[in-house]
């Protein structure tokens, strides 16, 4: 018990803190992204942190099988640089002992990762989704800030405001810009500008007054020029990078089960797949994570990492395939899972499989 809790201590305790640094590191490319939409204006700048929240379990449900498989990497290389696996050894404790200790705190893991997948990751994009459909709602008109150009349109339109009111709902001094085409362009000047939004078809303008209309090619002298009282243009719904890739990440699971779609399907067998990768992963960390002293303590860090990665873009592939129709639903992921835990199987008892060999070579020369 003593080595089994001192075993299991180790393993979480790195697990932990190797999921903080990747968490930290994913968080970080997830908020440059959010930050960039928000620039653009497809995103308001203070439900970027509440987006972020709500995706965090679907990246942990993620980091977390990641984390535990390297923290059998570090934890138990270490303990063969200095020696203590082979203390270990010689009070009689076989692989098999210590594979059998090691997956005590990888069910507590993969329990973890199921609660994500399962539950907290589902309700994560739910949410987002509702966060998303809001934003979609607003127009680019409420990210307009003024004194500064900027592109709205996907880029297309640039626009400058020399006021904007305190409620964001009207304009002062407005300019607008577009390229219609290859040689022509349109610029709009207005006095003032507010947005119109029409219920029946759930559609925002904007609509200038007092100003005027060019419209003309550039270089070229011949420019056709509108006055106007009031000037209307359709504003597009906004999207961002916070889009969720499917909308059957958004089901619960009690729907996945219900469904009869492909998509639907290769969601439930993707969730399934969480907490088992974490499972079979420890399979193959254990044996990886044998260590000679003198070869260095990351020496066999770069293949393991190398298989993780195989095993997960395969998982990655077989869950488009299935949702694709390329895979039969009743192979599904399995495909994937099978090999890898046969691999890891191997390994465990690869000494065990050259002993064998030999006895069976040396007694056929006998």
């Amino acid at each position: 018990m003593i080595i089994f809790r001192y075993l299991s201590r180790d393993l979480l305790v790195t697990a932990l803190a190797v999921s903080a640094v990747l968490l930290t590191i994913f968080l970080s490319g997830k908020f440059s992204d959010y930050l960039d939409d928000a620039a653009q204006g497809k995103l308001a700048v203070d439900v970027l942190f509440t987006i972020i929240a709500y995706r965090m379990p679907n990246l942990l449900e993620l980091i977390l099988p990641l984390g535990f498989y390297l923290s059998i990497l570090l934890a138990y290389g270490r303990m063969y640089i200095e020696s203590e696996m082979v203390v270990l050894s010689a009070t009689g404790m076989s692989q098999w002992q210590l594979v059998r200790m090691t997956m005590v705190p990888a069910i507590i893991v993969a329990a973890i990762v199921a609660l994500f997948s399962f539950w907290l990751s589902p309700l994560g994009a739910q949410l987002t989704q509702q966060t998303l459909a809001e934003q979609r709602s607003r127009s680019e008109f409420e990210s307009l800030q003024e004194g500064r150009f900027q592109a709205i349109g996907q880029g297309r339109i640039m626009t400058y405001v020399q006021q904007v009111s305190e409620d964001n709902k009207s304009l002062k001094n407005v300019f607008v810009a577009q390229q219609d085409g290859q040689l022509t362009s349109t610029i709009v000047m207005a006095e003032t500008g507010a947005q119109a939004y029409n219920p029946d078809y759930g559609q925002r303008y904007l609509i200038l007054n007092n100003g005027h209309r060019y419209e003309g090619q550039p270089g070229s002298s011949e420019f056709t020029i509108t006055s106007f009282k009031e000037w209307g243009r359709y504003l597009p719904p906004t999207t961002s990078a916070a889009e969720i890739e499917s909308k059957a990440d958004a089901k619960t699971t009690a729907e996945l089960m219900a469904a009869d779609d492909l998509e639907s399907k290769a969601t439930l067998q993707w969730r399934l797949s969480m907490p088992l990768m974490v499972l079979i992963a420890t399979l193959l960390a254990v044996p990886l994570s044998k260590t000679n002293p003198r070869q260095g303590r990351y020496l066999k860090m770069l293949p393991a990492i190398l298989i993780y990665i195989f095993y997960l873009a395969f998982l990655i592939n077989a869950r488009s395939a299935v949702a694709e129709g390329g895979l039969p639903h009743s192979i599904g992921l399995w495909v994937v899972h099978i090999p890898f835990l046969l691999i890891g199987l191997v390994m465990l008892n690869w000494q065990s499989l050259l002993l064998s060999r030999t006895k069976t070579v040396g007694g056929a020369h006998a």
